[in-house]
């Protein structure tokens, strides 16, 4: 198989369009087909070699297969690792906790079942996670360590059979495609679970699974593309196709090539993932398969020697980044998380910049010191070229140790909770274990003789509760506040995911327990994590002591789909319940800056967790803190 400039140049566009779109995926909102379209150039090539070693041997040679696979891939993943270990180690060791997984399903490449298994969803706000990039390198290195054994059946069955084949896995694409368009959840779905709400969650083996992110992350759901490149690489073969009637037709296939990347740059431009809440159905519905398609067509043209397409797509600058692709991809996204310390927050241009000054030299590093060498000349003999020199030594010897001391600093921390499927279990978990907060104001109510086996008679004292003056109900942002509440006077009852059954619980808990009684106000925060009705909201108001005091319900701010609607039910109950009354969180939160995710209010300092506070106790009648 000759060398094909082209593939490259289409690599660096692919890797452009990811690097943008995690750096501000506003400027490209489907620059994440990238990936879609690295996978279908790695089954069109992987499948092409397989072929060629066939024909060239006699036979499939799958260790050496494989371990040209790994000294291509593994070096310069670990390496990159190592960087980010000490990183966190030495300057973020609040981070330590929360990546450790990241690090072990990395090193073992399956991160993308990890990341499904914990709820860390690709488009998810979280703290800081250096390593998500690496579900799509799992991908394709399952199907490095799958592929060879199917092609290896295959071609000792098919013989001279293999366009059928093509057209066969073209066939598994196009049923995965389905099967993905199928499966789909559309519409508001749980962000979270262990709340009531659910939609777009399955139960398996016990554990909670979002099924969109499982959709995008998930190897079988995500090897349409790679189908799509492996039957293509038996229908067109380079040189085969110069010696039969196609070897002229280069300049349709210039045509061709034009229309699939007009098709890619339309759908980076347009098919976003998700947006307020919902995941875009048209992605989920054809879009990967379409995106896989117009790939197809720019390879034709691209490994087609009488086409312009290998030559435009092969010049200087893009072969340069294409084939440094590999670096770009694995660097570039942990120097976004250290500078900007959380995913899904839109870099400004002047933090891009910063990110390419330190990005683009470690990959041109990795490029000619790691993965080059190693490729070339393999570890054994890069690791004996080391050895001859005492500085090379030394300076190993200094990687090892801080090694070292990064996998110990990572492994010695604390554990912690990781992505929203963990973090609300384990919150559902530790309010069922905690139950009802039990406060200290207790009064005597009287007491009774209790006669002993032998005949004596003790005094017990009943006690009841005083309830309490002031109370608050609520989900996760009320949690970014529960301290300073605390600190108020006020008993907080507030966890991550909780939807109108939750509050409704809450209540007829606090209740029960003596909490809430004659007198006690109420704040209530509910609406973020799902849809609501009416009937929901009644429920809760239902629940409430007649005697007691006010029931303030918190507005919503928050851009996703449904929040709108949930507003509209909350500002209408001081119509329908006298002792219901509003606090205008929406109208109020544009004074205080909240985390990048436009929710939550944990982020930039005390400042809007104080100034939430304060809307509280204002409406309580309290004191302002400061």
């Amino acid at each position: 198989m000759p060398y094909l400039p082209g593939l490259d140049g289409l690599r660096a566009i692919a890797v452009v369009a990811v690097m943008i779109y995690h750096a501000h995926h506003d400027w490209l909102p489907g620059g994440f087909l990238g990936v879609e379209v690295f996978f279908v150039i790695s089954g069109y090539l992987i499948t092409l070699l397989l072929m060629g070693e066939k024909e060239r041997s006699g036979h499939i040679d799958l260790r050496q297969f494989w371990a040209r696979r790994f000294r291509r891939l593994l070096p310069a993943l670990y390496v990159m690792m190592t960087l980010v270990a000490v990183y966190i180690a030495a300057f973020y060791a609040v981070a330590r906790e929360q990546t450790r997984g990241d690090f072990v399903s990395g090193v073992l490449y399956v991160s993308n079942w990890y990341q499904i298994f914990v709820g860390q969803g690709y488009g998810a706000s979280e703290a800081f996670v250096p390593l998500r990039h690496l579900w799509s390198l799992a991908v394709e290195e399952q199907f490095y360590l799958v592929w060879p054994l199917v092609m290896v059946a295959i071609l000792r069955r098919a013989r001279g059979g293999l366009p059928k084949v093509g057209l066969q896995l073209i066939g598994v694409s196009v049923f995965i495609a389905i099967v993905v368009a199928w499966v789909y959840v559309p519409g508001p779905v749980a962000t979270s679970c262990g709340a009531e709400f659910t939609r777009g969650t399955w139960t398996v083996f016990g554990r909670c699974i979002a099924v969109n992110d499982m959709l995008y992350l998930g190897s079988f759901s995500r090897a349409g593309g790679l189908m799509l490149g492996a039957g293509f690489a038996m229908l067109w073969r380079p040189l085969a196709i110069m010696r039969g009637p196609l070897r002229d037709k280069g300049r349709r296939l210039d045509l061709l090539a034009a229309f699939g990347l007009a098709v890619l740059v339309y759908f980076m431009f347009t098919m976003y993932l998700q947006d307020r809440g919902v995941y875009n159905p048209w992605l989920y519905r054809g879009g990967f398969f379409f995106a896989g398609v117009a790939t197809l067509l720019l390879i034709a043209a691209a490994t087609h020697q009488g086409a312009a397409a290998g030559r435009l797509l092969g010049n200087k600058v893009l072969l340069w980044v294409g084939t440094r692709s590999y670096g770009l991809y694995l660097y570039h996204w942990p120097v976004y998380q250290i500078i900007r310390k959380q995913a899904n927050i839109q870099m400004s241009v002047g933090q891009i910049v910063l990110a390419m000054v330190i990005t683009l030299p470690i990959t041109e590093a990795s490029y000619r010191f790691i993965e080059t060498p190693i490729r070339k000349g393999g570890l054994r003999a890069t690791l004996g070229s080391m050895r001859r020199d005492v500085w090379r030594v030394v300076a190993g010897a200094a990687v090892v140790l801080l090694l070292a001391l990064a996998t110990f600093s990572l492994f010695s921390a604390d554990p912690h909770c990781v992505g929203s499927v963990n973090c609300s279990l384990e919150a559902a978990a530790n309010d069922a274990t905690d139950g009802t907060t039990v406060s200290d104001s207790t009064v005597t109510d009287g007491a009774a003789p209790v006669t002993t086996l032998a005949g004596q008679q003790i005094t017990t004292t009943t006690v009841a509760k005083v309830p309490q003056p002031f109370v608050a109900i609520g989900e996760s942002v009320m949690v970014g506040a529960q301290p300073l509440l605390e600190s108020a006077g006020v008993l907080v009852q507030a966890k991550e995911g909780r939807g109108p059954e939750g509050v409704k619980n809450a209540v007829i808990l606090l209740r029960d327990g003596g909490d809430i009684g004659a007198g006690t106000s109420i704040v209530v925060q509910v609406g973020t994590n799902a849809p609501m009705n009416a009937g929901e909201l009644d429920a809760i108001m239902a629940e409430v002591p007649a005697d007691a005091g006010t029931v303030f319900f918190l507005t919503l701010r928050a851009d996703l789909v449904y929040v709108p609607a949930n507003n509209e039910l909350l500002r209408a109950l001081p119509a329908k319940f006298p002792n219901a009354q509003l606090i205008d969180w929406e109208a109020e939160s544009v004074n205080v800056e909240l985390c990048p995710d436009g929710i939550h209010i944990s982020c930039n300092g005390s400042a809007p967790a104080t100034f939430y506070t304060n809307l509280i106790l204002d409406a309580f009648g309290l004191p302002a803190i400061t």
